[in-house]
């Protein structure tokens, strides 16, 4: 990856991943709780979100190392799941609001991407900024697809792990949830087992491109 293309995915994984937290925030006050509201994370300005760490070092590592999975997060919003109204279910709701985004995100990119190769539109766009367009675009798509899927899988604290508890027992899904504390370590193990075809990295690979097919990518 060259450092146009390295610099657009780092950016684009850094404003993507901040959407997808604000989407978090913003579905909890809808819910009753305005906590992400009142800590001031209901904004796009990055100094109130971004994470040295998950933000800008690991995806930075990732990009450079050549990896086939890239990925970061945002400093989660605050969520006080005593102000939601309805427990549990508004906990998974607000969960699959960062997911939901960004596939909201990545479908609009398509959308974009796809008028542009009308002829008409082709026509009327000198060809080194359809092709820098396209870069960008498809980095949207792509990045977006990927923070979706990744935050899908169900090992807390990722999203999935909060929609998943919802169909647990309440005893049992607190007892799942509680593995939070070491659920990155484990999500970062299982990603570093690449080879073959039921290894975490290669399902997260599958998967997405599963998904950029489904959108005609």
């Amino acid at each position: 990856m060259d450092i146009l293309s390295g610099i657009i995915t780092l950016t684009i994984l850094i404003f993507s991943a901040i959407l997808h937290e604000i989407a978090h925030g913003f579905v909890a006050e809808r819910f009753g709780d305005p906590t992400a509201r009142l800590a001031g994370r209901l904004t796009l300005n990055p100094k109130n979100h971004i994470d040295p760490l998950m933000s800008i070092l690991l995806p930075l590592v990732l990009i450079l190392s050549g990896s086939p999975v890239i990925f970061g997060a945002a400093k989660p919003v605050p969520i006080d799941p005593f102000n939601l109204k309805e427990g549990r279910k508004d906990i998974a709701l607000v969960a699959l609001s960062g997911p939901l985004t960004n596939i909201i995100l990545a479908v609009l990119a398509t959308i974009i991407l796809k008028l542009m190769y009308i002829p008409i539109v082709e026509n009327l766009i000198p060809i080194f900024i359809l092709n820098t367009l396209y870069l960008i675009l498809y980095t949207i798509i792509h990045i977006n697809l990927l923070l979706a899927i990744f935050n899908l899988i169900p090992i807390p604290p990722l999203d999935g792990s909060k929609v998943f508890a919802l169909l647990l027992p309440r005893e049992l899904a607190n007892a799942y949830l509680s593995i939070s504390s070491i659920g990155f370590f484990l999500i970062l193990f299982l990603l570093m087992f690449h080879a073959g075809p039921f290894s975490l990295g290669s399902i997260i690979r599958n998967l997405l491109t599963f998904s950029e097919k489904l959108l005609g990518i």
